[in-house]
């Protein structure tokens, strides 16, 4: 079981500001001369361990400082990218922007922390927030928010009232991950779910025209109707890339759901690593 585990410790408690320090510490040993070097962590904290946020900005802000001294020292351009997620501390374009501020208020020299703390985009995660992809990478961009990774990453979708569609993704819940469900309404709330099983077992949601399950589906693969993927939004933030090519260097494939798919979707992993890059090569 992983689940809310991937979450601890959060960024209340100086555990995780220690072990992210020798992340880079490892890093300023390993990169390449003259190079970047990021590190993506959890978005602060998960929203039902309702963590003070004053803690989170504290430690972020010291790490900034410390990043921004070692970058000095060894020549290397480090930054930390905060990745939001459902029900994360931060999880939706406008959150972030709200935190940012926040974090940059409480910042002794705020252009070390846009030097060294960003935000790690995750495809997946903000096409399950309905968030548009273009438009929300715009206004991190503009925000002055660094991107210091992008994650190619696609995310399971279906007619929450087609009974088939509710059937087929129960065969996608699974004990390892978090799959948080969100559910779009007509009038455009979205309904949460912490987990696959949660929306599985609540009544139905009234007029709710889509769902999409934190479920990272490869990037090469579609899975069988009456499912669909978020494969449309991986393609927007490939032409945004490609309008934006000093915007972010770092991209990321992100599948790591290989050993817990559907059998019908499973393939030995070397050979689900050389699909998937040699899909986005071609897309790119």
């Amino acid at each position: 079981r992983v689940k809310e585990l991937v979450f601890k410790p959060d960024w209340t408690d100086r555990l995780r500001l220690d072990y992210t320090k020798n992340l880079f510490r490892i890093l300023a040993v390993i990169a390449l001369p003259g190079t970047g070097a990021s590190v993506s962590t959890l978005p602060g904290s998960h929203k039902t361990f309702h963590a003070d946020e004053a803690l989170i900005r504290q430690n972020l802000n010291e790490l900034a400082v410390w990043l921004e001294e070692l970058a000095a020292e060894t020549g290397h351009d480090f930054h930390l990218g905060l990745e939001p997620e459902p029900l994360g501390h931060i999880e939706n374009t406008t959150e972030t922007l709200l935190f940012f501020e926040r974090l940059l208020a409480d910042a002794a020299d705020p252009q070390v922390v846009r030097r060294r703390i960003g935000v790690n985009f995750d495809t997946c995660h903000f096409a399950i927030e309905f968030d548009a992809i273009g438009p929300s990478l715009d206004a991190l961009h503009q925000a002055g928010i660094r991107l210091s990774k992008i994650h190619l990453s696609s995310a399971l979708a279906f007619d929450p009232q087609d009974p088939t569609a509710v059937e087929a993704i129960r065969a996608f819940d699974e004990p390892t991950y978090f799959h948080q469900v969100l559910v779009l309404g007509k009038t455009g709330e979205i309904t949460h779910f912490v987990d696959l099983p949660d929306f599985l077992n609540a009544p139905a949601v009234p007029d709710a025209i889509e769902a999409r399950v934190h479920f990272h589906i490869p990037l090469d693969a579609e899975p069988r109707l009456p499912l669909r993927s978020t494969h449309r939004q991986v393609m927007e933030i490939l032409a945004w890339r490609r309008e934006h090519p000093q915007a972010c260097r770092h991209y990321e494939i992100e599948t790591y759901t290989w050993s817990v798919l559907p059998k019908g979707l499973q393939r030995p992993v070397e050979e689900q690593l050389a699909s998937e890059y040699a899909w986005v090569i071609d897309n790119a």
